[in-house]
């Protein structure tokens, strides 16, 4: 089945036996089943009085998932995918980019059952979505920031050639901690092949949702009409 409206959904990026697709609604309770607990939430997001933590953290990650679609513009939007080993769900992998068609900047956030930790299933998932990311999408640099202690994230990032980019501080647990900060250049990721070994299906049809032409180049955006137009325009379909 292929989606004319919204081909997002029809991306397939697969390595070996890990196979990433865009999420979907069907998608988000087998997800908030396997959501595991140390993986750190929005800090900022709401929180529901009488719930409970655990359900409070999957109502958050129902929400993130609303969110990504609702609100996805080509300069600012985030693309969740359902990562799967041999066909069985075990985790998630966020691609993200804010002013993309200027910037080519990409971010990118992940969590995997603790089961299939240990693996190498980070490393490959992470570097499917790089592959789609320096490869259809040109994209020039990718970022990724973790805090010191998370070391699989840090190892992964270091594995696939980020380099150090520096270290903020950022409140964590009613204190303050660090957070290190790590980039990836688009001549790096080519110079060592990372893309080997990644098939990427269904981008094509996808183009105008990332703000791109089919080479890679940024299209054109037509400005929103002001309020006086947009209410002419209102006024005409009614």
């Amino acid at each position: 089945m292929t989606h004319p409206y919204w081909p997002l959904f029809d991306l397939r990026l697969s390595v070996g036996e890990v196979e990433l697709r865009p999420m979907t609604e069907a998608d988000q309770l087998p997800l908030a089943a396997l959501l595991p607990d140390d993986v750190e939430l929005d800090p900022t997001a709401t929180r529901y009085p009488g719930l409970d933590k655990a359900t409070n953290r999957r109502v958050i990650s129902f929400q993130h998932y609303w969110n990504s679609y609702g609100s996805w513009r080509p300069e600012r939007w985030k693309l969740p995918f359902c990562v799967r080993l041999g066909g069985e769900l075990v985790g998630a992998q966020e691609l993200e980019a804010e002013d993309f068609p200027l910037l080519r900047t990409v971010d990118s956030a992940s969590h995997l059952a603790p089961q299939v930790r240990g693996r190498g299933i980070g490393q490959q998932m992470r570097r499917a979505v790089l592959a789609l990311a320096f490869g259809p999408l040109r994209a020039q640099v990718a970022i990724s920031s973790a805090w010191h202690d998370n070391y699989a994230s840090l190892a992964v990032s270091r594995a696939l050639g980020y380099r150090p980019n520096g270290e903020s501080l950022h409140p964590r647990d009613g204190g303050v901690d660090t957070l290190q900060h790590l980039r990836l250049r688009r001549s790096d990721w080519l110079a060592g092949d990372g893309g080997a070994g990644v098939l990427i299906e269904g981008v094509e049809a996808c183009w105008p949702y990332f703000g791109l032409a089919a080479d890679g180049t940024a299209l054109a955006r037509d400005h929103p009409a002001g309020p006086r137009s947009a209410e002419g325009t209102r006024a005409g379909r009614e």
